[in-house]
């Protein structure tokens, strides 16, 4: 066998006394490693007779003007999860006004890594923009290892060396706490999903912070967890009106939550907002559609799909570039669910 063949980009680094990330820098030309090291690297190859994948090696001079988004998508994914589609939407107007075509490409988490390695081998695209639905750690170490342009949306839940964008949801926790006190509401209660979906976990922590600021103690049994499904969220909403001490405003994770919980205050009668205001995040699927209208604090995720465009292009242009930050800042659209003036006067 020859034994050029056998010779890997971990042989390399080995040789030259460096990281495999550097070595993949120094092939595809970034001007972050010094010459010196360069050199070493260059002389490295030379002695092992190392030859690596030209379409790899070239990648950073022969643009495709395409960006691959990697998520893991499946059947009725437009209702379980509605904010993939809107910021698909942003990320292909901006990628479009800047000469680039987007390809939407489902993978299992387990298959993400591979199809990622062999799309840059092959230089099928300049950059990915990646969900965090299929995020791992072997992710995290491939891309970082041969330096390849991308963009997560979504913090991811481990260290990482990803580049990513999110929204900030404990933030967004805080205001939804913040307005219901505002609007004076003296006790809360929330409704999340399980304790392992991580947005809605940061929302409780927002809202937990703001009422400790303010001295309002939000009993034990006033958090709920459940599945983030209507049936779930009604049987949770029947639980806290069993209460002896019932909340006078409730805080829904997300829009299926709170129609559940909508629904269970209408069914037994209970007036909102007068008895129980109720906020929620996120302006859709349901918050224009109920009646009362719900107060919502909205993320703009069209927005962040307009971010994620811009960003992964400027990490193609430079890749040395590193950003983990959060946008989008959410805001809070009141409506009647938790305007009390409003309904009396209606």
């Amino acid at each position: 066998m020859d034994k050029k063949m056998t010779v890997t980009i971990k042989d390399v680094a080995r040789c030259a006394g460096t990281s495999t990330a550097t070595v993949s820098k120094v092939m595809n030309g970034s001007y972050s490693i010094s010459e010196e090291t360069a050199e070493r690297v260059k002389r490295a190859m030379e002695e092992l007779h190392y030859q690596p994948n030209q379409r790899a090696r070239n990648f950073a001079n022969q643009s495709t003007k395409t960006i691959i988004f990697v998520a893991e998508l499946g059947e009725h994914m437009g209702f379980s999860n509605p904010h993939i589609f809107e910021i698909l939407c942003g990320l292909e107007n901006t990628l479009t006004a800047r000469g680039y075509s987007l390809i939407v490409k489902s993978v299992l988490p387990q298959e993400a890594c591979e199809f990622i390695r062999q799309a840059f081998e092959i230089r099928q695209a300049d950059g990915f923009v990646i969900h965090a639905s299929v995020l791992s750690k072997s992710l995290d170490e491939l891309i970082y290892e041969l330096a390849i342009p991308h963009l997560v949306i979504g913090n991811p839940d481990f260290s990482s060396h990803f580049c990513w964008i999110d929204t900030d949801n404990r933030l967004a926790g805080e205001l939804a706490a913040k307005h219901l006190l505002e609007k004076g509401y003296q006790s809360l209660a929330f409704i999340g999903g399980m304790t392992e979906d991580k947005i809605s976990m940061h929302r409780l922590e927002g809202v937990l912070s703001v009422l400790s600021e303010h001295d309002v103690i939000l009993p034990k049994g006033h958090v709920l967890h459940g599945e983030s499904e209507c049936d779930a969220a009604y049987a949770m909403m029947e639980n806290v009106l069993a209460m002896e001490s019932r909340p006078d405003a409730v805080v829904c994770a997300n829009n299926y939550i709170a129609y559940g919980c909508v629904t269970a205050l209408l069914h037994h009668n209970v007036q909102i907002p007068e008895e129980i205001g109720v906020i929620t995040f996120d302006d859709f699927p349901f918050s224009k559609i109920l009646k009362p209208q719900l107060t919502v604090v909205n993320i703009d995720v069209y927005d962040i799909g307009v971010q994620a465009g811009k960003y992964v292009i400027q990490k193609i242009k430079k890749n040395n570039l590193y950003m983990q930050s959060y946008i989008t800042l959410p805001t809070v659209i009141e409506r009647e669910s938790t305007n009390k003036t409003s309904f009396r006067s209606l």
